[in-house]
C-alpha cells in the first residue's frame, strides 16, 4: 500500500513547526533558545516534543516500537488528527459501525467530511460485506471499535480482517477495552498490515481517564505524518512524568483488571436474576448493556436515587438499553440492591 498516495496533498506538502526542542537534541549546561523562564526548574522548560522517554517504557510494554507511538490528549486526538491527514473536506468520507463511538462523527463533522454509517447486526455482530459496500473511491479511513461502545463486545476478527485486507484506505481498530477482554491486540499485526491504526487508552484499564493520555499505534511512516500535523508540546511535563511513573505499577492495573472482571461476572448474573433486565448483551469491556422495558423511567429512578448509569435509549439498535459501568464491589451492590426494590408495571 502507497501511503502517500491517501495523505492530504496539503499534509504532504506541510512545512511543520520546528520548535526549539526539535532543532536541538540533548543536554546543554545554558538554555538560552526557547525564550523560557530560566527559573523553577522543571517546568519553566518545555517538554519532549515527541516524548521519547515515555513512549520508550511504553513500547516495552507493547511490544512494539517507539517509533510506531504517537502520543495524544486522550484518543480523541489522535482520532481527530486521522481526519486532518487523510480526508479533504467536503470530498472524502468516512465510514464506521453504528452504533460505536461518537468521537468519530464528532471529528468527521468538524472536520467537514462525510461520515457514513454501516449498522452491525441486530446482536451487534459486524459484517464486512456490508462495511466495504458503503466503501467508495473516496473512503479515506473505516473506523472500528472492539470491543465496541456502547455494545460492549469484541467484533469478529475474521470480519475485520477481511475489512483491513480489502479496503485500500486507512482502517482504524479502536482498542480502548481491549484490557478486559481475552481476544489478542492488533499490535501485533503492525508490521503485517501497513494500513491499520490501533488506539488505546490509559483512561480505562490504568484508571487514568482525568490525566488524558491515549495511545495511536501505527507503521513509522503513518505516525511521522502524526507528529508532522500535531501541536509540537500536546502532552505536558506532568502527564508524561505522571504516566511514566504509572507504567512501573503494572501489577496493580492488572489487580485491578481481574477485580473488575469479576465484579463484571457478578454483575451480570444479578442482573439477569431482575425482572427489568429484558437482555444482557455479552461483554469484553468494563461495562454491561442492559436493554429494559423502561429505559427513561429505570434512568430517572436511578439518578433520583444518587446512581448514574448511561441511558443508551436514543442510540442505534440500543432501544431501552441502559449502559452500566463495572464498579467497586460496594458500588454493584447498591445498584443491583437498589434496583431490587424497583417494581416494574
Amino acid at each position: 500500500m502507497n501511503i502517500q498516495k491517501l495523505i492530504r496533498k496539503n499534509i504532504a506538502q506541510l512545512s511543520p513547526y520546528s520548535c526549539a526542542r526539535d532543532e536541538f537534541k540533548g543536554e546543554a549546561s545554558v538554555s538560552l533558545d526557547a525564550n523560557e523562564n530560566p527559573l523553577n526548574a522543571p517546568y519553566n522548560r518545555y517538554p519532549d516534543p515527541l516524548q521519547w522517554a515515555l513512549k520508550e517504557k511504553i513500547a516495552k510494554l507493547k511490544g512494539v516500537r517507539p517509533a510506531q507511538i504517537m502520543l495524544g490528549n486522550g484518543s480523541d486526538e489522535p482520532i481527530d488528527l486521522v481526519f486532518r491527514i487523510f480526508c479533504e473536506p467536503k470530498e472524502d468520507n468516512a465510514v464506521a459501525i453504528e452504533p460505536t463511538y461518537g468521537m468519530y462523527k464528532v471529528c468527521a463533522e468538524i472536520n467537514n467530511v462525510e461520515y457514513r454509517k454501516v449498522f452491525l447486526n441486530e446482536d451487534f455482530t459486524l459484517d464486512a460485506n456490508r462495511v466495504l459496500a458503503a466503501v467508495n473511491e473516496k473512503t479515506k479511513v473505516i473506523f472500528l471499535c472492539s470491543p465496541n461502545n456502547p455494545s460492549g463486545n469484541l467484533l469478529n476478527r475474521a470480519e475485520m480482517l477481511k475489512i483491513v485486507e480489502n479496503f485500500g484506505g486507512i482502517v482504524i481498530i479502536d482498542e480502548a477495552y481491549v484490557d478486559f477482554s481475552s481476544e489478542k491486540s492488533w499490535l501485533a499485526d503492525l508490521d503485517k498490515y501497513k494500513n491499520i491504526i490501533v488506539l488505546q487508552t490509559f483512561s480505562k484499564a490504568w484508571g487514568l481517564a482525568s490525566v488524558r493520555c491515549g495511545m495511536a499505534f501505527a507503521s513509522e511512516e503513518i505516525i511521522a505524518f502524526f507528529n508532522k500535523v500535531k501541536y509540537p508540546y500536546n502532552v505536558n511535563l506532568l502527564t508524561q512524568n505522571f504516566v511514566s511513573e504509572e507504567l512501573d505499577k503494572q501489577e496493580r492495573k492488572n489487580a485491578w483488571v481481574k477485580m473488575l472482571l469479576e465484579q463484571r461476572d457478578y454483575l451480570q448474573k444479578e442482573l439477569k436474576s431482575l425482572p427489568l433486565a429484558e437482555k444482557i448483551y455479552p461483554s469484553d469491556a468494563n461495562f454491561i448493556l442492559v436493554k429494559t422495558p423502561d429505559a427513561n423511567g429505570i434512568y430517572k429512578y436511578l439518578t433520583d436515587k444518587g446512581i448514574i448509569v448511561r441511558n443508551r435509549n436514543n442510540v442505534s439498535l440500543s432501544l431501552g438499553c441502559l449502559r452500566i459501568t463495572v464498579g467497586t464491589k460496594e458500588e454493584n451492590e447498591i445498584l443491583i440492591n437498589t434496583l431490587k426494590e424497583l417494581t416494574i408495571d
